[in-house]
Protein backbone atom coordinates (compact mmCIF):
# COMPACT_ATOMS: atom_id res chain seq x y z
CA UNK A 1 0.00 0.00 0.00
CA UNK A 2 1.60 3.25 -1.02
CA UNK A 3 0.92 6.79 0.19
CA UNK A 4 -1.10 7.68 -2.94
CA UNK A 5 -3.42 4.69 -2.43
CA UNK A 6 -3.83 5.55 1.27
CA UNK A 7 -4.96 9.07 0.34
CA UNK A 8 -7.66 7.70 -2.01
CA UNK A 9 -9.46 5.99 0.87
CA UNK A 10 -12.45 8.06 2.00
CA UNK A 11 -12.72 9.41 5.53
CA UNK A 12 -15.17 6.94 7.05
CA UNK A 13 -16.19 9.36 9.80
CA UNK A 14 -17.58 11.77 7.21
CA UNK A 15 -20.02 9.20 5.79
CA UNK A 16 -23.74 9.19 6.46
CA UNK A 17 -25.76 5.96 6.83
CA UNK A 18 -26.44 5.60 3.11
CA UNK A 19 -22.78 6.13 2.17
CA UNK A 20 -21.56 3.79 4.92
CA UNK A 21 -23.95 1.03 3.82
CA UNK A 22 -22.88 1.35 0.18
CA UNK A 23 -19.20 1.43 1.17
CA UNK A 24 -19.49 -1.68 3.36
CA UNK A 25 -21.57 -3.55 0.79
CA UNK A 26 -18.74 -3.15 -1.73
CA UNK A 27 -15.93 -3.79 0.77
CA UNK A 28 -17.52 -6.88 2.32
CA UNK A 29 -18.64 -8.34 -1.02
CA UNK A 30 -15.01 -9.04 -1.86
CA UNK A 31 -13.39 -9.66 1.53
CA UNK A 32 -10.03 -8.89 -0.08
CA UNK A 33 -7.25 -8.43 2.50
CA UNK A 34 -5.54 -5.63 0.54
CA UNK A 35 -8.76 -3.60 0.24
CA UNK A 36 -9.71 -4.02 3.88
CA UNK A 37 -6.15 -3.28 5.05
CA UNK A 38 -6.30 0.26 3.70
CA UNK A 39 -9.42 1.23 5.69
CA UNK A 40 -8.03 0.01 9.01
CA UNK A 41 -6.31 2.33 11.46
CA UNK A 42 -2.56 2.04 10.81
CA UNK A 43 -1.38 2.10 14.42
CA UNK A 44 -3.80 0.20 16.60
CA UNK A 45 -6.54 -1.58 14.68
CA UNK A 46 -8.26 -4.36 16.65
CA UNK A 47 -10.83 -6.89 15.45
CA UNK A 48 -12.67 -9.11 17.93
CA UNK A 49 -14.93 -12.13 17.61
CA UNK A 50 -16.36 -12.54 21.14
CA UNK A 51 -17.99 -15.94 20.52
CA UNK A 52 -14.65 -17.58 19.80
CA UNK A 53 -12.65 -15.42 22.21
CA UNK A 54 -10.37 -14.15 19.43
CA UNK A 55 -8.75 -10.73 19.19
CA UNK A 56 -6.61 -9.68 16.23
CA UNK A 57 -4.29 -6.79 17.10
CA UNK A 58 -2.87 -4.73 14.27
CA UNK A 59 -3.98 -4.48 10.67
CA UNK A 60 -0.96 -6.49 9.52
CA UNK A 61 -1.98 -9.46 11.72
CA UNK A 62 -5.51 -9.19 10.35
CA UNK A 63 -4.24 -9.19 6.78
CA UNK A 64 -2.03 -12.24 7.42
CA UNK A 65 -5.01 -14.08 8.93
CA UNK A 66 -7.19 -13.23 5.93
CA UNK A 67 -4.54 -14.34 3.46
CA UNK A 68 -4.13 -17.66 5.29
CA UNK A 69 -7.89 -18.28 5.65
CA UNK A 70 -8.76 -20.56 2.76
CA UNK A 71 -12.37 -21.09 1.73
CA UNK A 72 -13.60 -22.62 -1.54
CA UNK A 73 -15.64 -19.46 -2.13
CA UNK A 74 -15.83 -16.01 -0.61
CA UNK A 75 -18.64 -15.83 1.97
CA UNK A 76 -21.56 -13.70 0.82
CA UNK A 77 -22.03 -10.75 3.16
CA UNK A 78 -25.30 -8.86 2.78
CA UNK A 79 -25.44 -5.53 4.61
CA UNK A 80 -29.06 -4.71 5.40
CA UNK A 81 -28.68 -1.73 7.72
CA UNK A 82 -26.04 0.65 9.06
CA UNK A 83 -26.58 3.09 11.91
CA UNK A 84 -24.03 5.89 12.01
CA UNK A 85 -23.33 7.84 15.17
CA UNK A 86 -20.37 9.93 16.24
CA UNK A 87 -17.39 7.66 15.46
CA UNK A 88 -19.50 4.51 15.52
CA UNK A 89 -21.18 2.24 12.96
CA UNK A 90 -23.64 -0.48 13.96
CA UNK A 91 -24.02 -2.88 11.04
CA UNK A 92 -26.74 -5.51 10.57
CA UNK A 93 -26.69 -8.17 7.89
CA UNK A 94 -26.10 -11.79 7.07
CA UNK A 95 -23.13 -13.87 6.04
CA UNK A 96 -23.64 -16.97 3.93
CA UNK A 97 -21.21 -19.75 3.13
CA UNK A 98 -21.12 -21.98 0.06
CA UNK A 99 -22.15 -25.01 2.17
CA UNK A 100 -25.54 -23.37 2.79
CA UNK A 101 -24.92 -22.02 6.29
CA UNK A 102 -26.27 -18.50 6.80
CA UNK A 103 -25.70 -16.50 9.99
CA UNK A 104 -27.10 -13.21 11.16
CA UNK A 105 -24.27 -10.73 11.53
CA UNK A 106 -23.89 -7.66 13.72
CA UNK A 107 -20.76 -5.57 13.54
CA UNK A 108 -19.84 -2.76 15.88
CA UNK A 109 -17.24 -0.59 14.18
CA UNK A 110 -15.52 2.17 16.09
CA UNK A 111 -13.82 4.78 13.92
CA UNK A 112 -10.77 6.90 14.62
CA UNK A 113 -8.92 9.31 12.33
CA UNK A 114 -11.32 8.41 9.49
CA UNK A 115 -10.51 4.68 9.59
CA UNK A 116 -11.80 1.54 11.25
CA UNK A 117 -10.17 1.39 14.65
CA UNK A 118 -11.97 -1.42 16.46
CA UNK A 119 -14.41 -3.98 15.02
CA UNK A 120 -16.49 -6.53 16.91
CA UNK A 121 -18.24 -9.18 14.82
CA UNK A 122 -21.16 -11.15 16.31
CA UNK A 123 -22.49 -14.19 14.45
CA UNK A 124 -25.86 -15.74 15.30
CA UNK A 125 -27.19 -18.93 13.79
CA UNK A 126 -30.94 -18.75 13.06
CA UNK A 127 -33.19 -21.10 15.04
CA UNK A 128 -36.81 -22.16 14.87
CA UNK A 129 -39.05 -20.11 17.16
CA UNK A 130 -41.19 -22.06 19.64
CA UNK A 131 -44.82 -22.47 18.63
CA UNK A 132 -46.21 -21.32 22.02
CA UNK A 133 -45.25 -17.66 21.47
CA UNK A 134 -46.74 -17.18 17.99
CA UNK A 135 -49.76 -15.34 19.43
CA UNK A 136 -47.54 -12.37 20.39
CA UNK A 137 -45.21 -12.04 17.41
CA UNK A 138 -45.24 -11.39 13.71
CA UNK A 139 -43.00 -13.45 11.46
CA UNK A 140 -40.13 -11.81 9.64
CA UNK A 141 -37.63 -13.17 7.17
CA UNK A 142 -34.30 -14.18 8.74
CA UNK A 143 -31.75 -11.41 8.20
CA UNK A 144 -34.41 -8.84 7.31
CA UNK A 145 -33.89 -5.43 8.90
CA UNK A 146 -36.44 -4.24 11.39
CA UNK A 147 -38.75 -1.61 10.10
Amino acid sequence: MNETTEKQIPNLQEMDEHEARRFLAILLANLKPEEEYSVRHPEDFTMEIPQSGERFRGRENMRKFQEAYQLPATPAVDVSRVLVRDGLWIVEGTIGYDDGRVFNLVMICELRDGKMWRDRWYFAEPFEAPEWRTQWVERMEPGAPSG
